[in-house]
């Protein structure tokens, strides 16, 4: 028999995992929520910086290093883990697509955590959280009044969601039972530069991630509407069935969207899902003009996936997978067994069961982090957020035009800016940059030459911070001699 921790104290009712000391919890609790929120409140003084060398070894689950307690174990989270986070919550993190985190979003967690719900089913407080959290998002989308949407991980898993109702649609919903073995070859359109959860939903839902064909894009670097064209009618002589075309808002690699409105002409003469990839790119809805326009057309999606702990900044994960037709979107994945039968009345009744959308019966109290973040902050300022980023994106390009040692690829459209650098190795100045915390830059390739990018999706981001970055990127590239 292992032997008993302090925290697992056998008494005269057995043994329990609940603090011994109840006082004492509570002290060490308000001094870790002091520490975050010092934290948060030095995210500007605070870049990524790599972690020790030797953390594996002190991350390891000895025998010896279980079981210490609550007040040894929080000063391991405040002094040897939570000081080598990601940098994203630093105002120069413009890397990846990472959203900034909200400090408000610290409460609620934490009531999310004490409440401990299971947002699968049954009639509790947390699935009204969640019916307004998702009525104000399909209100922001434009989506039908008979659309419908659940929160997800992520764009990755609300893409599965979205393809698996396109599939139902095409071949009916007794394929759940059939399986896909007897139907004809599919493919999904997608343009250059698509977001690869698109092939891993494929290959999870068994049609393997051959199915796509990927189109041209224009010289906007939108998806070609001529290439589009062919594509379908040449797999439809082959015998392939066009199962989705996919329209990106936001593209990773360039922040381009394509024309919306257009692909949704498209889909609805030639009678084919439309599935619109907006993992941050959903967010330009809140934005000022001329960026709201970009959006324009999403509306008119069969699905939508987005993210909410990008441009959102709402901790991860939370996504979402929206649906223009709510009892298409319930056939496709309710079941249930005995045991989850629907009651009349008490904690087994509830019009709304998460579980009957989506693949998880087990799920977190997500919504609540979202409804806070609304309900304190208001959808207002993260309007004036968001179009601050683009506009920063804007300055970016500016500068980067300006330069002698910089040049701009294409014209920036939303919040990504890209850059070639005159000589030097990218990769390495990008990683000079990290190492000194002066920026955080991620590679890509454009037009077959690599240069840095930037994604300005952080609400502590200034026009200040971007004038600085390119100034570091400009004397990290003159070093580079």
């Amino acid at each position: 028999m292992p032997p008993i921790t302090r925290d697992t104290a056998m008494t005269s009712e057995g043994h329990h995992l609940d603090p011994e000391n109840w006082d004492d919890f509570s002290r060490d609790m308000h001094k870790l929520m002091d520490d975050c929120l010092d934290r948060m409140k030095a995210a500007r003084e605070l870049p990524w910086q790599p972690k020790p060398a030797d953390m594996a070894d002190k991350m390891a689950l000895t025998p010896d290093a279980i079981g210490v307690g609550a007040a040894q174990s929080m000063t391991h989270l405040t002094q040897d883990i939570m000081p080598y986070a990601t940098g994203n919550t630093h105002p120069k993190f413009f890397g990846w697509v990472h959203g900034a985190g909200l400090p408000v979003s610290v409460g609620a967690e934490l009531v999310a955590a004490t409440m401990n719900s299971n947002c699968g089913g049954r009639d509790h407080g947390a699935m009204e959280v969640e019916r307004a959290t998702l009525d104000w998002l399909l209100g922001v989308s434009g989506l039908p009044e008979q659309a419908s949407a659940i929160l997800t991980s992520g764009t990755s898993q609300a893409t599965i969601l979205a393809l698996t109702a396109a599939r139902n649609r095409q071949f009916g919903h007794d394929i759940r039972q059939k399986g896909i073995q007897s139907l004809p070859p599919v493919s999904v359109y997608v343009r250059k530069g698509t977001h690869s959860c698109i092939g891993k939903a494929l290959e999870v839902m068994g049609f393997g991630a051959g199915a796509i064909h990927v189109v041209d894009t224009d010289d906007d670097m939108r998806m070609d509407l001529a290439s589009l064209k062919d594509a379908v009618a040449s797999d439809r002589a082959k015998g392939r069935v066009p199962l989705a075309i996919v329209g990106t808002a936001g593209s990773v690699n360039t922040g381009s969207y394509d024309s919306l409105h257009a692909i949704a002409d498209f889909c609805a003469k030639e009678d084919i899902w439309f599935h619109v990839d907006a993992a941050f790119g959903f967010w330009a809805r809140l934005a000022d003009a001329p960026w709201k326009q970009l959006v324009d057309g999403m509306e008119r999606a069969n699905s939508i996936a987005c993210d909410f702990h990008k441009w959102m900044s709402i901790p991860y994960d939370c996504g979402a997978c929206m649906i223009y037709d709510r009892e298409l979107h319930f056939n496709t994945f309710t079941s249930r067994p005995n045991y989850l039968e629907q009651q009349a009345e008490g904690l087994g009744g509830g019009d709304l069961w998460m579980c009957d959308y989506g693949l998880e019966l087990s799920r977190g109290f997500k919504a609540l982090k979202i409804w806070t973040a609304i309900k304190s902050i208001g959808e207002g300022a993260f309007s004036a957020s968001i179009t601050d980023n683009c506009k920063q994106a804007a300055l970016m390009g500016e500068l980067v035009e300006a330069s002698d040692v910089l040049e701009l690829p294409f014209k920036v459209s939303s919040n990504v800016c890209c850059m070639y650098v005159s000589q030097g190795d990218v990769t390495k100045i990008a990683a000079k940059l990290q190492l000194s915390g002066e920026a955080v830059f991620s590679t890509t390739n454009i037009k077959g030459r690599p240069c840095l990018r930037a994604a300005l999706v952080n609400h502590r981001t200034t026009s200040q911070d971007i004038r600085e970055a390119v100034n570091a990127v400009e004397q990290a590239v003159r070093d580079s001699l």
